[in-house]
């Protein structure tokens, strides 16, 4: 994948609009779920480091799609500064972690990543902002629910939010009605995987695909 500057990878995010969330249990069944949903139309893959060997399938990934300008491929589950450097020298350009983690931060603006820490209240929400995060994940969305979006943003008026869990199909753009920058898409999307359908994958990356860009076109 071309060099891409923190801007860029963020502008890839928002454009893709969903964020493919992939736990393989192998490199290979995480690498044809990343494949699947790309050629479904959802070209943002957050691969997740509790996938065996993640920083492989990540490295294999961005070999692959190196020449094509909307995909951009980005490391899950990352929950220290080792593993975010890994996730990087392999070719991650962003970095997502379920909590938040002040080394992480540090790590990701050295190299000029884009690090999104999973928050659940203000406190975690402010000390993202504080160290750089550039989108703040709110996790687990199904939790906080679609409320919580206007809530964070009326004393963080700035803040990008990533909803992350309890995103489906039926509604995604409740969260983008509420003000998500982007969304975080799981086992509505990936489950089929697990069973290696990769071929209902590509089909559900599709009809998400799609209903993102009606939503774009009613905003």
């Amino acid at each position: 994948m071309a060099k891409l500057t923190k801007f860029e990878a963020l502008n890839r995010l928002q454009q893709a609009g969903v964020v493919a969330v992939v736990r393989g249990y192998s490199e290979e069944n995480s690498y044809q779920i990343s494949k699947a949903c790309i050629n479904g139309g959802v070209t943002a893959i957050e691969l997740a480091f509790t996938s065996p060997n993640a920083d492989v399938t990540i490295k294999k990934l961005v070999k692959e799609f190196n020449n094509d300008d909307s995909v951009v491929i980005g490391a899950g589950t990352v929950l220290d500064p080792e593993t975010a450097r890994m996730a990087i020298v392999a070719g991650a350009k962003f970095i997502v972690s379920p909590s938040y983690n002040a080394g992480t931060a540090k790590t990701c603006n050295l190299y000029a990543i884009p690090y999104v820490p999973g928050c659940f209240s203000p406190t975690e929400v402010q000390s993202a902002l504080s160290t750089g995060a550039d989108v703040v994940k709110i996790f687990p969305g199904a939790i906080a629910t679609k409320a919580v979006i206007p809530e964070i943003q009326g004393p963080f008026p700035y803040v990008n939010i990533m909803p992350s869990g309890g995103v489906s199909l039926e509604n995604m753009h409740e969260w983008f009605e509420k003000g998500a920058f982007v969304v975080g898409v799981g086992g509505s999307l990936v489950g089929p995987g697990k069973d290696e359908n990769y071929q209902q994958v590509e089909e559900n990356a599709k009809a998400f695909h799609k209903e993102f860009e009606k939503i774009n076109l009613t905003d």
